[in-house]
């Protein structure tokens, strides 16, 4: 058994992404966690994990004229609870530092919570309640509110080392496939100024359409064949806390070799 901590950075890919690059460096934020990790061979673990970390996007720091005249932004915090299954590519045993280095692959499923918010004459407005592309107006009835609370799948990659039968250090990277297109409340397309200000709100009117020009109800917003991902990689840090019989530090076993354990 492990338990153990990442610290690391996180970014996201979708419609305000200020590059189809998947890193988008201008857009990455500090990001961390805790984990237990169950090791239960050399070649495979399961890992419960708690992650917290942020996201964003900007038009205005897209190269793209399209996307930049369109201005619109957004941040938002997530909260993730995960499950995870890891292959050790090349076998991972720290007790008695038999195999003390491997990389490994990993998948499982996860649960986070989001909340898009964008910044309006220096205050940070929740972007759902506010409905910018329809979803509270009733003649829009197919367009519902979405879920602030969402299924993920993480995938990634990581190597991990032993530094001693106790600690173990590694790095990892991965990427959350969502089921959503609204982590940045952006997905498909305008609904015009007139039917926002008739449904009785000037702030989802305000913050739908931030172009500086009246847009047509139907003109394109975003992309909606595209579901949202959001990206966390660093450096992890967990200690060995069951001890099978073997546990000692490096050289300890070539000091007892040839002596026999009872």
């Amino acid at each position: 058994m492990e338990a153990g901590i990442i610290v690391g950075a996180s970014t996201y890919q979708g419609d305000l992404a200020p590059s189809e690059l998947w890193l988008s460096i201008t857009e990455t934020h500090p990001a961390f966690g805790v984990f237990g990790r169950y090791n239960f061979s050399r070649l495979g673990a399961i890992r419960l994990g708690v992650n917290y970390l942020t996201i964003s996007g900007d038009d205005a720091k897209s190269d793209d004229a399209g996307r930049a005249s369109r201005n619109l932004s957004f941040r938002s915090s997530i909260l993730e609870f995960s499950l995870i299954g890891e292959w050790n590519i090349l076998g991972y045993q720290p007790y008695g530092l038999e195999e003390t280095f491997s990389p490994y692959f990993f998948g499982g499923i996860s649960v986070f919570k989001f909340n898009p918010k964008a910044k309006y004459e220096g205050d940070w407005y929740e972007l759902q309640p506010l409905g910018t592309e329809g979803q509270n107006l009733a003649q829009y009835p197919e367009r519902t509110p979405y879920k602030l609370t969402q299924f993920s799948i993480p995938i990634g990659f990581g190597a991990k080392y032993a530094i001693n039968d106790t600690w173990n250090i590694g790095v990892e990277f991965g990427a959350r496939k969502t089921f959503t297109d609204y982590l940045d409340d952006v997905s498909t397309t305008y609904v015009s100024d007139v039917e926002l200000l008739e449904g009785g709100d000037e702030l989802a009117a305000a913050l739908a359409n931030r172009t500086g020009e009246p847009k047509a109800t139907g003109f394109n917003r975003g992309d909606p064949e595209d579901d949202d991902w959001y990206l966390f990689g660093g450096v992890t840090i967990s200690i060995n806390f069951l001890d099978n019989g073997l546990v000692g530090f490096r050289g300890r076993n070539s000091k007892k070799s040839g002596c026999p354990t009872f």
